[in-house]
């Protein structure tokens, strides 16, 4: 493919990822002129691309609406990839539509396929299991996952209207650091230039996310999903539970991940193994304590809880009824 051709697919691919570029922007990607930009204008318009001009202080190009992709060519491999990702991705969760559209998706690949590769499927689909539900949360648009990916790429501001989950509506600015999928649920890390401080939003409750003028730089520190995780294990809950377990961190994290406590490394001392089995702190926030006592029982090691002393009552019941089972048995 000639740099020429190549340039116009980029082209294609800006206009689709949603809003009014301006000719500027558009040069500064391409790595052309503006006089360039509006001939990979014309070149698409040719293809039936329906490219329209904006005029005015913020005008540009955009895809007109409605635009539709033209017929895509699948090998059977990658029908058959395709049609499992959706599956999948319907059961963990993790998707960007409503199920109606992945089911309406996967139901117009499905009739194409030829007659003994749509066999193959169907005896992987009788076949396949699932240890757990399908989960039922809520979806985020796929326009805002699109406009954040492109902002995250291109270290560009966003503004977004975010509602939390008390209900209440705010409009922010954001410098995202990259998107996460976990547990059934998208999220964006990223700063908020206004304070500076580090945040982590669920997709689904972003609406009107916007690319504004300018850039960033990029953090210094732990990647997207690290901070997520760093997130969850110190966001604000009713109680905070500070412990000191025996063991190394490969059995510490075995129970409790890095989505639910921070481990704190001690230092290993001379001739110390810092891997080796030894007292290390361990703090957690949570809103309820009755799942602890079963969870650490289940770690197997030596632990000393430091606070709340709720959470040592709790303990010593379960203690309790656990040495009168079996002095019943």
């Amino acid at each position: 493919m000639s740099r020429p051709a190549g340039r116009v697919l980029i082209l294609l691919e800006l206009l689709q990822s949603g809003g009014t570029r301006t000719a500027a922007e558009l040069a500064d990607r391409l790595g052309v002129d503006g006089r360039t930009v509006r001939r990979y204008v014309d070149q698409l318009s040719d293809l039936e691309v329906p490219v329209e001009a904006v005029r005015g202080r913020y005008g540009g190009y955009r895809l007109a609406r409605g635009y539709r992709l033209p017929p895509l060519m699948l090998s059977d491999d990658e029908a058959l990839a395709v049609l499992l990702g959706l599956i999948a991705g319907r059961r963990t969760g993790l998707m960007t539509t409503t199920d109606t559209a992945s089911e309406t998706a996967a139901a117009k690949i499905r009739r194409v396929l030829p007659e003994r590769l749509a066999r193959k499927l169907d005896t992987v689909l009788e076949s396949l299991a699932f240890t757990e539900a399908p989960s039922e949360f809520a979806t985020p648009d796929a326009a805002v996952l699109l406009a954040i990916a492109d902002a995250v790429r291109n270290r560009r501001p966003i503004s977004i209207r975010y509602t939390d989950r008390h209900g209440q509506r705010s409009d922010r600015t954001l410098h995202p650091q990259g998107i996460v999928g976990h547990s059934g649920r998208w999220y964006v890390t990223g700063t908020d230039p206004k304070i500076r401080e580090d945040r982590t939003l669920r997709l689904d409750r972003i609406a009107d996310a916007r690319t504004l003028p300018g850039s960033f730089e990029a953090t210094a520190g732990p990647d997207p999903a690290q901070r997520l995780l760093s997130a969850f294990a110190t966001a604000a809950y009713r109680h905070e539970v500070r412990l000191r377990i025996y063991g190394t961190v490969e059995q510490i994290r075995a129970r409790l991940p890095a989505s639910v406590a921070t481990v704190e490394e001690l230092p290993a001392g001379e001739g110390l193994d810092p891997a080796a089995e030894r007292w290390r702190r361990v703090e957690l926030r949570a809103e309820r304590l009755d799942w602890l006592p079963p969870l650490l029982a289940s770690l197997d090691r030596p632990f000393v809880i430091e606070h709340p002393d709720e959470l040592r009552a709790l303990v010593i019941a379960l203690a309790d009824r656990l040495a009168s089972s079996a002095r019943q048995a």
